[in-house]
């Protein structure tokens, strides 16, 4: 008995690519985000109310991770939607692998397509800059005794994660 073959339509493709950016980068970002915002805020307030050391200074280095932690989330989501505006069948397919790896049937695996665009190669480069340069900030923040190690580390990716998360605003709705 010949097999059929299933032709994925273009409306099939952004929808699996829409489901993929909902399920494993949105819900993943909101929760991150919300740990980090609460225990860097939490901190903050530790740090206000029981260690005596917040000031002025502590605020607005506060802020500044926030917004070096933004800016490099803002970056990243930004590329993740030129990717998904530009190539959604790697979405799709990303979410076809998930599928098939948490179901008890064995079956081939999909086929991920590659990406291919102009800068390709400087990806892996400016992610890991990215992350750099906020563990640098965290570090300036704790070596200069701004503020506790706590909230050095998490206010920056409450920023980066929250910063994600807003920027699909409206994209997959």
């Amino acid at each position: 008995m010949p097999k059929l073959v299933t032709v994925l339509r273009p409306e099939k493709i952004e929808e699996q690519a829409r489901d993929y950016v909902r399920s494993r980068i949105l819900l993943p970002a909101g929760t991150i985000g919300l740990v980090c915002m609460v225990g860097g805020v939490g901190s903050l307030g530790y740090q206000l109310l029981v260690n005596h050391t917040y000031s002025w200074l502590t605020f607005f280095t506060g802020s500044a991770l926030l917004v070096v932690g933004a800016l490099c989330g803002w970056a990243q989501a930004r590329y993740h939607r030129y990717l998904f505006t530009t190539f959604p069948q790697v979405y799709a397919a990303r979410l076809r692998t998930a599928v098939a790896q948490q179901s008890k049937k064995a079956k081939a695996e999909p086929e991920v397509p590659s990406i291919e665009h102009p800068g390709r190669a400087f990806v892996t480069a400016i992610s890991i800059a990215g992350a750099a340069l906020i563990f640098s900030a965290s570090a300036v923040a704790i070596i200069r005794g701004d503020l506790d190690p706590l909230p050095a580390v998490l206010v920056p990716w409450a920023g980066f994660y929250w910063a994600k998360l807003f920027c699909w605003r409206g994209v997959v709705d």
